[in-house]
C-alpha cells in the first residue's frame, strides 16, 4: 500500500478539477497536452487519464476529484484503478489535508477477504515521505473495526470480543479483565446477564485499561450484541440478515483503543464491552419482565429487540463509578436514527454542551462526518412503567432521542458523556468504503481526544 522510498521508477499522480485541469494542462509536455486533448479528459471527478510518454510508457497520472466528498477520500478510488507500480503525490498539501489523504488510499486497499480462496491483485503502491507511523496506524484502527463486523457471527460470539481484546493488550502492555456468566450477577451486572443468560454463549463484560493513572482518564463503551436475533420479540428474518454487527459499537472502542495506544495518547484509557448473544431459549428474558439495573433503578422489558440499552445501562453505570474525564460509547442502537440522518451519518447525543461544540469541530477538523441531535428532555415521558422505574422502550416516535435519553438516565450529570448511534456499515460501494463493516466517527472522536487532552 505504501513506499518509503521513492525510486526513478515512481510516477507523479496529480489530482485536478475540471477548473485547475486547463492551467494544468498548459503546463505539461506537448505530448501529454496532446494526449489529454485527444482522450477529451476534463477532470470530473473519480475520472482517470493514464498519460504516456514519447516512448509508450506511462509517465503521469491525472485523476479528478469529488470535493462534494472531502479530502479524506480523494484518493481512496485510486487503488482499485490504478496499474500496478510505484506512484508519487504531486502538489502541494498542508500536513493535515495530505495526512488525511494518505489514509483515504490506505484504506482503498482495503478488502475482507478472510473466507475467500481468490487472489486478489497486486496493488499500487505510493510513496510515503513522511507521517507513516500516524497513517498506518489509522488505517489499521479502521481496518480492525470493519473486520470485526464483517466477521461472520459463528466466528464472532463474546468470547471471540474478549480474545481480540485480550491480543491488543498483549501488543499494548494493557490490562484485560473479563466477569463471565453468572459472576455478571455476583458482581451486580443484572441487565448484562439477562440479555445474554438464554445463549450457549455466555455473555461478559470486557475490561481494558491502559496508561498512565496520572493521565486524565478516558473511558469506552461499546455495545457488543455479538448477533441479534431480537429475542422474543423476534426480528423478521430481513431485518436479522445484517444483526452480525449488532457489535459494532464494541468494534469501534476496540479500534478507537488500538489507534489511542498506537500512537500513545497521553490519557488513561478505560474500554468497556458488555458483550452478549440475544438469541432465544427456555431462559431467555421475556416482554413485561422487570429486571435490576447496576444502578438500582427497575427496568420494565416493554420489547426484548431493545436490548443494547440494557447491556450498555449497566456498563455506562459502571463507568460513572471511577469519575472520568469523559465517557464516549458507541452502539448500533436504534434504526429511528437511520431514518433520520440516513445510514451513512451517525448520530450522536452529548449531556455536554462544550463537549457536544468539541466534537463537532473534532468533525470537521477530520473530516469524518458526525451530527448532534438533542437529548430532549420532555421525551423521556415515553419512557415511563406502570410497574418499574423505566420502560426499556417508548412509541414509535423519536427513537434515537428516548433511547439516548434512557442511557443518559445512567449518567450523572457531573460527567461528560456523548453516545454515537451508528449504522456501523455501508449498504453502497464508494471509493474505499466497500459494502460491509464501517468505522463511522472514529476520526472525529480521536481528533476530538487530541485536541483536548494532548499539550
Amino acid at each position: 500500500m505504501f513506499t518509503y522510498e521513492k525510486t526513478e521508477a515512481a510516477i507523479p499522480l496529480r489530482l485536478v478539477t475540471e477548473t485547475s485541469l486547463v492551467e494544468i494542462k498548459n503546463g505539461i509536455y506537448e505530448s501529454g497536452r496532446n494526449w489529454l486533448t485527444v482522450q477529451g479528459y476534463r477532470g470530473k471527478p473519480n475520472t482517470l487519464c493514464l498519460v504516456p510518454d514519447a516512448a509508450g510508457r506511462l509517465a503521469q497520472v491525472f485523476y479528478g476529484v469529488n470535493d462534494s466528498e472531502g479530502v479524506l477520500w480523494a484518493l481512496a478510488g485510486l487503488p482499485s484503478l490504478l496499474p500496478t507500480g510505484e506512484y508519487y503525490l504531486e502538489g502541494d498539501w498542508n500536513d493535515e489535508d495530505l495526512s488525511q489523504m494518505l489514509v483515504g488510499w490506505g484504506l482503498g486497499h482495503y478488502r475482507f477477504d478472510q473466507f475467500r480462496t481468490i487472489e486478489e491483485p497486486t496493488k499500487p503502491v505510493l510513496y510515503l515521505s513522511q507521517g507513516a507511523a500516524r497513517i498506518n496506524a489509522m488505517v489499521e484502527a479502521i481496518s480492525l473495526v470493519r473486520n470485526l463486523i464483517n466477521m461472520p457471527a459463528n466466528h464472532m460470539m463474546p468470547q471471540d470480543l474478549e480474545q481480540v481484546a485480550r491480543r491488543l493488550a498483549e501488543v499494548h502492555d494493557a490490562e484485560v479483565d473479563v466477569i463471565t456468566g453468572s459472576a455478571l450477577l455476583k458482581e451486580n451486572f443484572p441487565t448484562i446477564h439477562a440479555v445474554g443468560r438464554a445463549s450457549v454463549h455466555a455473555p461478559r463484560l470486557i475490561e481494558l485499561n491502559w496508561g498512565n493513572q496520572d493521565d486524565p482518564l478516558v473511558c469506552l463503551v461499546g455495545k457488543g450484541v455479538c448477533f441479534d436475533t431480537g429475542g422474543l420479540d423476534i426480528k423478521p428474518s430481513s431485518n436479522m440478515r445484517l444483526m452480525k454487527k449488532d457489535m459494532g459499537g464494541a468494534a469501534h472502542v476496540l479500534g478507537l483503543a488500538k489507534l489511542i495506544m498506537q500512537l500513545e495518547l497521553p490519557i488513561c484509557l478505560q474500554v468497556l464491552i458488555p458483550a452478549v448473544d440475544n438469541a432465544i431459549s427456555g431462559d431467555a428474558f421475556r416482554p413485561g419482565d422487570v429486571i435490576h439495573t447496576r444502578l438500582g433503578k427497575t427496568v420494565e422489558i416493554d420489547n426484548t429487540d431493545a436490548e443494547g440499552r440494557l447491556i450498555l445501562c449497566d456498563a455506562l453505570a459502571y463507568a460513572a463509578e471511577n469519575d472520568p474525564d469523559v465517557i464516549i460509547d458507541f452502539a448500533t442502537l436504534t434504526g429511528a436514527a437511520r431514518v433520520a440522518m440516513g445510514t451513512e451519518v451517525p448520530a450522536f447525543f452529548a449531556n455536554d454542551r462544550s463537549l457536544m461544540q468539541k466534537l463537532q469541530a473534532a468533525s470537521t477538523m477530520s473530516n469524518d462526518l458526525i451530527w448532534n441531535l438533542p437529548l430532549h428532555k420532555p421525551y423521556l415521558e415515553k419512557l415511563r412503567s406502570q410497574v418499574a422505574d423505566l420502560s426499556n422502550s417508548g412509541d414509535s416516535y423519536g427513537g434515537a432521542i428516548t433511547a439516548a435519553l434512557f442511557l443518559n438516565e445512567f449518567v450523572p450529570n457531573r460527567i461528560p458523556w456523548a453516545h454515537f448511534d451508528v449504522m456501523a456499515w455501508n449498504l453502497r460501494a464508494r471509493p474505499g468504503r466497500p459494502i460491509g463493516g464501517e468505522a463511522m466517527g472514529l476520526l472525529a472522536v480521536f481528533k476530538y481526544l487530541e485536541m483536548n487532552f494532548v499539550e
